[in-house]
């Protein structure tokens, strides 16, 4: 016979005080790109070039794109983050949800966009510059 499991109260309490402090931690990343958008944006743009990960024809416009996909992570709903991210959940333990959306962004969309010309390394290697430049701008 299969045994039950039953949190007690106390371990129900220590999970759902986890599940709080991550989806706090969510939604402050997400409020907080609000504040910091356009410099953000700009530095994200700027380091995909410099680090050669994205080739493009014309800066300005990456930048554009990534403030567009930047503005629609801040208002959109649960369910289209976690749609977006899905497919690349696996890059790293502890993704930053904004790192991987804007991640996503580039692999997926980006790529198909007219001034770039091509994507370089690997899915990590993006999110690990794109993840250094939102912890710069949210710490």
């Amino acid at each position: 016979m299969a045994k039950i499991f039953r949190p007690s109260s106390r371990e129900a309490q220590i999970l759902s005080k986890i599940e709080s402090s991550k989806e706090y931690a969510r939604r402050k990343t997400i409020k907080g790109i609000k504040d910091c958008i356009e410099p953000l944006s700009n530095a994200i743009a700027m380091k995909l070039v410099e680090n050669n990960l994205v080739e493009t024809t014309n800066k300005n416009v990456l930048e554009e794109q990534i403030l567009k996909c930047l503005e629609k992570l801040s208002h959109a709903d649960d369910f289209e983050i976690d749609y977006q991210n899905s497919p690349f959940r696996h890059i790293i333990t502890q993704p930053n949800v904004a790192s991987l959306y804007v991640t996503a962004f580039v692999i997926e969309t980006l790529i198909n966009h007219k001034v770039v010309v091509d994507i370089f390394g690997s899915d990590e290697e993006i999110y690990l510059c794109i993840n250094r430049q939102v912890a710069k701008f949210l710490s």
